[in-house]
Formats: C-alpha cells, structure tokens, sequence
C-alpha cells in the first residue's frame, strides 16, 4: 500500500494550495471545460475528476466539448460558447498554448474564471505564472522539466554502452509544448558522444498512428537500444512494431509519459522501465474547485506545479511501484 508518510505529503502539498478535498462547497455554478479532444483519454480523465468534483460540492453542472485537436477549432468553439452565455467559468486543455491565448483574454474580459490545465497558455511554457492578464490560475507541470528528466534516465541507461542508438517518438512537434518537450529531449542526450538519436517519429497520441511511425523507423534502423516518448499512448504502439521486428522488448529501455494504467501494468511486468507521472483526474478536480473558489470570490492560487503535488514522484520506475503496490494510474490510456 501507499505509505501513510508519502499520503500525509500529498494531502499536505493539496492542502498548501488551499485545495483539499471537500474544502469548498458550490452552488448553482455551471462550468465548462473546453478539452483538446474529447475522445482522448487523458482528456477524459481530465474530465473525469471534474465531474467528481463537481458531484462533490454540490449544485455545480459540467459540460465537456471537444477541441479535435485542432487549434482553430478550438479557438472558434470558445468564442461561441462565450456568445452563448450558457457558463459561469471554463477550464482549458489547450491545443495551441500560443493561439489560444486570444480566446482565453475574452473570457476573462467577460469576468469569468479560467484555469489552463496540463499547461500555461501563453509563449513561455517554461513558467506556470499566468500570462494572460486575468487569468485565475494554472494547475500543470511544467514540460520540459519532465522531459529532461527522462532524457536524464536514458543516458544513465546508455552509460556502458557505444553506440546507445535511440528512437524517439513525440506527439505532434508542431505543438508549441511537444517541440519544448523535443528540444528538451535533445539538448541532455546531444550532450553525449555515445548517444545515437537514430529517428523521431511523431505518435499524435495514437497507439495506432505510433505502431505505423515506429514499423517505418525500424525498416531503416535494425538495432534500437532506447524508446524514449512523451506518451504512454505512443509506446503501446511501439511495443508491438518492435515484437513484431523480432525484438526481446523487456531487453530494451522504454520510457513513456502519463502514468496511464497500461503503464503501470507494464513497468511492473518488467516490459516497460519508466513513465512520466501524471495525476490528470487530480488535476481537473483541482482547477475546478479552483474556478469556484474564485467564484464565491475566495483567495485561489494562481498556480498549482503538479510534480509537487502528485502522490508519485514525477518519474515513476518498477523501483517506486515496488514500494507502493496499491498504486493505479488515473487512466487509461
């Protein structure tokens, strides 16, 4: 079981942003959250903690409407939900953190509540202090701490080896925070003579798009040591490209990102070494307990670091699962 020490930690770090369970009641608040896609399953899980939440306090109603990623879309979307008056305050997954910005500073105009989950809106994702004027708050991690942490993992991994070739698989670069998580990727492995980046290929969150970008990579590159990816969702496309290439998969390095069950279950049967921890379900139930805070006009913070607050740390390998048996992710995948 999770230790009583490391649950103290995380109902101390929920508490020290004034966001414990149970500590606002709401009523009569309808809330909508805007998410980069709908039929993502981070997204739904994002969702999933809201609507949790929302039960919890009360007379609070939700809606989710889906971004597609696709920035324009979602752009569009917020505007005419804005028009509709139908919402008291929002909570945003962005698909553009840069593009959005504009529909964000609407919101805000019209005196609502917003708060950006999994990233900061705005051109640095860097920092998680709001960037648009007014905006309430943001519950995220900043992504290229996690990402050189990964990429950190790889090269202790590679240290007896020359060359340690890897592949990686990223989501889309060109969103503004998968070509920071790249960049992030890049500047510790580059640092490393013996370290090979033999491909990138982008997963867009798709287990099936990763399996096709992964079964490309490996008919041009026949001795893979490393997959290193910002996504759970892109190594269980991988993991079945390299079986099926002939590959011993538990004989190679694979890191994802999102601490998504299927993860879990990997790293815990030896198949999988590490994933990047996220709590998105702790996540949405945060940044809507935080918009009715803000709501009912009470102090909220304006930002909330998720790797401090996580009930795992942010890098999560068989070694701290071993210690914490009980442990799940928040989703899926």
């Amino acid at each position: 079981m999770i230790s009583k020490f490391k649950m103290t930690v995380f109902a101390a770090g929920l508490a020290a942003a004034g966001l414990y369970a149970g500590a606002s009641q709401a009523e009569d608040y309808n809330i909508a959250f805007f998410a980069a896609s709908s039929q993502n399953g981070f997204n739904q899980a994002i969702y999933e903690g809201i609507e949790e939440k929302a039960k919890e306090l009360g007379n609070v109603t939700t809606e989710i409407y889906d971004g597609q990623f696709n920035a324009a879309h979602q752009y569009s979307q917020i505007e005419d939900v804005l028009a509709s008056g139908k919402f008291d305050g929002y909570v945003v997954m962005a698909n553009d953190t840069v593009g959005i910005a504009g529909a964000v500073e609407q919101l805000v105009a019209a005196g609502k509540p917003v708060v950006s989950t999994l990233f900061p809106i705005g051109p640095d994702l860097t920092t998680l202090d709001p960037q648009v004027e007014g905006l309430t708050s943001t519950v995220a991690s900043p992504p290229a701490d996690g990402a050189k942490a990964q990429a950190q993992a790889v090269v202790d991994h590679c240290k007896d080896r020359d060359p340690c070739n890897v592949v990686i698989i990223i989501g889309q670069l060109i969103f503004p925070f998968d070509n920071l998580r790249y960049e992030a990727f890049r500047e510790v492995l580059d640092a490393h003579d013996n370290i090979k980046v033999v491909a990138t290929g982008e997963g867009s969150y798709s287990p099936d798009v990763s399996l096709t970008a992964m079964t490309d990579i490996l008919q041009s590159n026949s001795d893979v040591h490393v997959v290193l990816s910002n996504a759970d969702q892109h190594l269980v496309g991988a993991e079945i490209a390299l079986e099926a290439a002939g590959y011993t998969v538990p004989d190679l390095y694979l890191s994802g990102g999102g601490a998504a069950n299927i993860a879990i279950t990997a790293i815990r049967e030896g198949r999988w070494d590490a994933t990047l921890a996220y709590f998105p379900k702790t996540m949405g139930s945060m940044a809507l307990d935080i918009v009715v805070k803000k709501l009912k006009g009470e102090d909220v913070p304006s930002s909330v670091n998720m790797d401090e607050v996580g009930p795992m740390p942010f890098i999560i390998t068989k070694k701290e699962l071993d210690a914490s048996p009980d442990f799940v992710g928040e989703w899926e995948q």
